[in-house]
């Protein structure tokens, strides 16, 4: 075996190239490595030995690692964020609703206050117009509200035709139209409201049925825009003030088929009463003319009484001026039922006994002019006729019993403030 001559490794410390070579005949050695597996090293036309350093991949130059950054920069430059297209979803349960429709929707909003219908106007065109249908107005409760300006103005237009609101404060209605309202059933009784301000709404008003304006200072323009209301049926002026004569006989005169009125406690002169009885329609079969102490004479029940043949509920209480001589005009209302004369002082118990002779008669109120023991008397006289039964007369008046009710002459309002108070 031939020998091998190695030159010496130098330290890593010193500067010498470390390499090595077989000093022995190449072709035997080519063989001897050959059939060890490996292949023999081979040196490069400069006669350079091939060291491992020089077998290891090189590194780029400097230029070319220049070229491969801008290259790279272009590459940026082009580079675009594309997103991949979603996959399928599966459809979602339930229903959109922009796919309801109107008529579903309308019957949905039917069931909300007013405050969550306004809330509702407010999220599209779509909800702004169905919220305003005059479907969902037609019947309006603002009992005991503080109404701003401008509200009466934008909901009444809105198609309503029944309107609760005693016991309010009514702000300026600012009407932004001329156009007559479709209201026919009004209630403001008692309300807080300009003079001005309550015109602006009666102004637009001639399709009235039933009206109520108990205890507000009205005027002549008022009572004037009342009377062009030929279909009105039940009217309450309790306690009302402001106007004069003369309107009066023309809203009389004018409202022909007025079934109920209820004049009882207005700021009557003794010109008014003979007023109302000498220009009441005939056709009244229910009248309150309570109140008028001194203002209402025998004279004056004669001539109602040949003026107003139907009439089947009349009071007539706390007129001091009135006797049982005024009972023979009773005697001739052949439909009359109901009679109150209470707090009419000059009438005796005694005389009380003459009315059980009218055949209708079924209750006779006559608080204040008989004793405990006088009453019962007359009861036991008149078992037919029931006596004292009753403490208030609901002439005209919309809602009788209980102040929580939302109905108005027997009609139930159903769109309401909810929970809140001010609009």
């Amino acid at each position: 075996m031939q020998r091998k001559h190695l030159q010496e490794i130098p330290s890593s410390s010193s500067n010498v190239s470390t390499c090595f070579t077989w000093d022995c005949d190449a072709s035997k050695t080519s063989e001897f490595l050959s059939g060890m597996g490996v292949s023999v090293l081979k040196k490069d036309k400069l006669g350079n030995e091939n060291v491992l350093q020089d077998l290891l991949v090189s590194s780029p130059s400097p230029q070319k690692r220049q070229k491969v950054k801008e290259k790279e920069k272009e590459k940026e430059k082009d580079f675009v964020i594309v997103r991949r297209p979603r996959l399928p979803r599966e459809a979602e349960t339930g229903v959109s609703w922009d796919a309801l429709p109107d008529e579903l929707l309308l019957a949905i909003f039917a069931y909300l206050p007013i405050n969550y219908l306004l809330k509702a106007s407010r999220i599209c065109k779509r909800w702004h117009r169905l919220s305003f249908d005059e479907s969902l107005w037609q019947t309006l409760d603002l009992t005991g509200t503080n109404v701003l300006p401008g509200v009466i103005g934008q909901v009444l237009p809105t198609g309503v035709t029944v309107f609760r609101c005693p016991r309010a404060c009514i702000g300026n209605p600012l009407f932004k139209t001329s156009k007559p309202l479709r209201v026919q059933y009004m209630d403001l009784s008692n309300c807080t409201v300009s003079v001005a301000d309550l015109q602006s709404i009666l102004c637009r008003c001639d399709k009235l049925q039933n009206l109520s304006l108990e205890g507000l200072v009205l005027s002549d323009d008022i009572i004037e825009s009342v009377a062009k209301n030929p279909s009105l049926r039940r009217l309450n002026l309790c306690g009302c003030s402001g106007f004069s004569a003369a309107p009066l006989a023309l809203m009389l005169s004018s409202c022909s088929v007025l079934e109920e009125l209820n004049l009882s406690w207005c700021d009557f002169t003794a010109i008014h009463v003979k007023t109302a009885v000498s220009y009441i329609t005939s056709k009244i079969t229910h009248l309150n003319l309570s109140g008028y102490r001194q203002n209402l004479q025998i004279s004056d029940v004669k001539t109602l009484v040949e003026r107003c043949p139907l009439l089947i509920h009349l009071d007539l209480s706390d007129s001091v001026m009135l006797t049982s001589e005024c009972f023979q005009y009773f005697h001739q209302l052949i439909f009359l039922q109901h009679l109150c004369l209470s707090r009419c002082y000059q009438i005796s118990p005694v005389a009380l006994l003459q009315l059980g002779n009218i055949p209708t008669l079924k209750t006779l109120q006559v608080f204040g002019i008989v004793t405990d023991s006088s009453l019962q008397v007359l009861k036991e006289t008149l078992p037919h006729i029931g006596i004292n039964c009753s403490h208030f007369t609901s002439i005209a008046r919309p809602t009788v019993g209980s102040k929580k009710t939302r109905e108005i002459w027997g009609i139930k309002c159903r769109l309401t403030l909810g929970n809140l108070n001010v609009l």
